[in-house]
């Protein structure tokens, strides 16, 4: 901890683990089990608690609280973590809760970008380069993959995936899987088309954003059920990683898929 830039406010436990050039600024609370990576920095009045591991150069802004108790009504106690990854932004008033279960963890990536209020409660998994507009919530035990956008005032219910490149529209309630590489907006959410902006910015070439296109008509627009439509994709579309991605996100859907 000695290396370590510390305000004079900050209440730091002595066995919290603080890595070598952070900053902790005014009145910010550190509690026992918190690990935190090297180069990070906490603005000021932010809470880090729980059994709580924080990669490096990870930035908290005012009034963020990570490692808390989970919200669960089935909590009973236990050892209940929760693993941030490197060079991730939490925003203003950003919660991020440890696991129901002990043993449990919930699990959040690198290179995220959570903007203010937004909530990651327990048993999540939010992977990398995801973006959390104000007030995008998960609810327990929901899983987002890389390189996905959360809407402001979106909110995800228990137990659904939102695929990868996928983008959530402001105010969408989501209630089923949303697919990988679509646009998903609703109340409930409905899939509206392929993410075309998002597979340009991910470098998703033209042959590869067609064949998704494809596949959208097909389940999306043909009035087929899944499996058809799905087996109808895998013989009609020419393949890629993105459509064997696409397949097995919606074949393995316990909700069903938002269409």
């Amino acid at each position: 901890m000695s290396s370590a830039n510390i305000h004079p406010t900050a209440v730091v436990d002595a066995r919290a683990q603080i890595g070598a050039d952070c900053e902790v600024g005014p009145y910010c609370i550190i509690g026992p089990n918190v690990k935190l990576g090297d180069g990070s920095r906490l603005h000021s009045h932010v809470v880090l608690d729980g059994l709580t591991i924080i990669g490096p150069r990870c930035e908290f802004y005012p009034f963020a609280c990570i490692g808390l108790k989970t919200q669960d009504l089935k909590w009973k106690g236990g050892n209940c973590h929760l693993e941030i990854g490197s060079e991730n932004v939490f925003r203003e008033h950003v919660t991020v809760h440890t696991a129901t279960g002990d043993g449990g963890v919930t699990r959040i990536g690198s290179h995220n970008n959570f903007l203010a209020y937004s909530h990651i409660a327990h048993d999540c998994c939010v992977g990398n380069r995801v973006i959390f507009s104000n007030n995008g919530t998960l609810a327990g035990h929901v899983i987002v993959e890389d390189h996905a956008i959360i809407g402001g005032l979106a909110a995800i219910h228990q137990f659904c995936r939102i695929g990868a490149m996928s983008i959530i529209g402001g105010c969408t309630k989501v209630v089923q899987d949303v697919p990988p590489y679509m646009i998903a907006d609703g109340n409930p959410a409905v899939t509206r088309g392929v993410n075309k902006v998002g597979l340009e910015r991910n470098g998703v070439s033209e042959t590869a954003q067609k064949a998704l296109r494809e596949a959208y008509k097909i389940v999306f627009r043909s009035g087929l059920t899944v499996g058809n439509a799905l087996d109808r994709v895998r013989i009609e579309v020419p393949p890629s990683k993105e459509i064997d991605h696409f397949i097995n996100f919606c074949r393995t859907s316990e909700r069903g898929i938002a269409r």
